[in-house]
């Protein structure tokens, strides 16, 4: 019996070791770090065809990158995770150090909570732990995101608002009704992570800095102390 990811591996041809279509792969992924997408918005939010993006969504699934919610729509699948705790062995005890203060905060907020790390001008999720709420902020692991846009990405990007109070707060800057907090993880003069706590506004309020500043700039301090 031929297995799909076979199957699929005849239809795209001897053309899937292209640099042009590796290019569209990724753009598939790219398209995906914002959550799931049914088909009719992921091939333009890849901007590619819809069947070019469909073949292409098929045979990164068989790989464990691309997966499928329930609702048949098209996400990062769970290899993404892997690959992104096999890069985080290459930052020696980040990852790790950062998971207990991370748990710590998202049970005192309630909400989700992550550790971020810069990449060129993109973010990524090293570390991400999710609220127990139903309605809750959900970024995948190895998701890469704008470095310009959320609290995160300001913190990463060096920029010094709030940095006085030793947090930083974003209002729907990435995402339509989430708010966030962050606080830079500083060792040895040198940034090298963002902590972070994000939730629906209608629990982290307009002003979420004031509910969770503290306890995330707190959380940074204890992933420094864990890094020493």
């Amino acid at each position: 019996m031929i297995s799909p990811c076979e199957i699929d591996s005849r239809i795209v041809g001897d053309s899937v070791s292209s640099v042009r279509v590796l290019d569209k792969a990724v753009s598939i992924l790219v398209a995906l770090e914002g959550g799931p997408l049914p088909l009719a918005e992921l091939a333009p939010a890849a901007g590619l065809p819809r069947a070019t993006a469909h073949r292409l969504a098929v045979a990164l699934e068989c790989h464990g990158l691309v997966g499928r919610d329930p609702a048949g729509r098209f996400g990062l699948g769970g290899r993404i995770a892997d690959l992104a705790r096999a890069a985080g062995a290459g930052r020696p005890g980040l990852a790790e150090a950062a998971r207990p203060a991370l748990a710590r905060l998202r049970d005192a907020t309630g909400e989700s909570t992550q550790l971020y790390v810069a990449d060129g001008d993109r973010r990524v999720c090293l570390v991400s732990l999710e609220s127990p709420h139903s309605l809750r902020t959900i970024v995948a692991e190895g998701a890469s995101l704008p470095l310009d846009r959320g609290s995160a990405g300001r913190v990463l990007h060096g920029d010094d608002r709030g940095a006085s109070r030793g947090w930083t707060e974003s209002v729907e800057e990435r995402e339509r009704g989430v708010a966030s907090v962050s606080a830079p993880v500083v060792v040895e003069g040198r940034l090298v992570a963002a902590v972070s706590v994000s939730g629906p506004i209608e629990r982290t309020s307009r002003r979420p800095g004031r509910r969770y500043g503290a306890l995330v700039a707190e959380a940074a301090r204890a992933v420094e102390q864990a890094l020493r």
